[in-house]
């Protein structure tokens, strides 16, 4: 392996296995990271396995999970926060991060559901949190999360975020899609809702394209382009934060890796203004 990277930085690329030999093929500049999710390379072995790991030796990689079900009422799978401890140090991953959902329940329910905002689930959620950080040893962060019905609610979804991120002392996964998402879906503000978040705990930002349902319905499928009003919103995030690491996510209907880079390289001119516009505030 080569010398620790645990900085995250730039623009970066989610990979999937579809994209393994464009990937290794191409320069090491085109991206500053990419992620992956650890339950599809946890003991992976032949050319796969070892293609994974030849580019965890060229590019920064951060873990982004699956199936940890943080927000569910099934024990936390213990083996499963091991083996991806034990892939931590062996890409020397600078960060995992999971959604802040729930996708089990006397078994796998195979999507990602939304936690009721209430402070027993608070509790519960932030509970959950701590156990794994103290079997990983390190923070972790949680994404907010799109969804589609609201369960029984006692608080807001900003403040139930706040609430775990703050009892848990975890950090933020800020996306910026389904901000944007969740606002058409459920009608509100999304620079409201930015700045009601905790954002002075975000560790990075994803960055997506969505499905259009209708003219009320957006389904956050990661299979499109990014659209105008999302890049907007990133902006918006890069006036409050500075420009964080931020990752292209895509999963679908996949177009040639030069077509994905061309957005990377579109979150790269976006942080390039905000260092343009912090320089002038700063009067530098």
């Amino acid at each position: 392996m080569p010398e620790k990277r645990r900085e995250l930085r730039g623009a970066g690329l989610g990979l999937r296995r579809a994209l393994l030999g464009s990937l290794q093929d191409m320069d090491d500049k085109a991206v500053d990271f990419m992620e992956a999710a650890p339950e599809n390379w946890i003991g992976v072995g032949g050319r796969f396995g070892r293609q994974f790991r030849e580019l965890a030796e060229r590019h920064t990689i951060a873990l982004h999970g699956l199936s940890l079900d943080i927000g569910g009422p099934d024990p936390i799978d213990v083996d499963l926060v091991r083996s991806i401890k034990k892939l931590i140090s062996e890409i020397d991953a600078p960060v995992y991060s999971e959604h802040m959902s729930y996708c089990a329940a006397g078994g796998h329910l195979y999507d990602l559901l939304p936690i009721p905002f209430t402070e027993e689930a608070v509790r519960q959620v932030a509970a959950r949190v701590r156990q794994v950080q103290d079997i990983l040893g390190q923070a972790i962060a949680l994404e907010n999360s799109s969804y589609y019905a609201q369960p029984h609610n006692e608080m807001t979804e900003s403040a139930f975020i706040r609430a775990v991120l703050e009892e848990s002392n975890c950090e933020l996964l800020l996306d910026v899609n389904n901000i944007y998402v969740n606002s058409i879906n459920h009608n509100y503000d999304p620079i409201e809702f930015l700045d009601s978040l905790p954002l002075e705990r975000t560790r990075y930002i994803h960055i997506a394209g969505h499905y259009d349902e209708a003219h009320d319905l957006k389904v956050d499928t990661h299979g499109a382009d990014v659209i105008d009003p999302v890049w907007a919103l990133l902006a918006q995030a890069y006036q409050r934060l500075g420009p964080v690491p931020t990752l292209l996510e895509r999963d679908f209907n996949l177009p040639p890796l030069p077509e994905l880079l061309q957005e990377v390289e579109q979150v790269r001119r976006y942080q390039g203004e905000a260092k343009t516009n912090l320089r002038a505030q700063a009067g530098v």
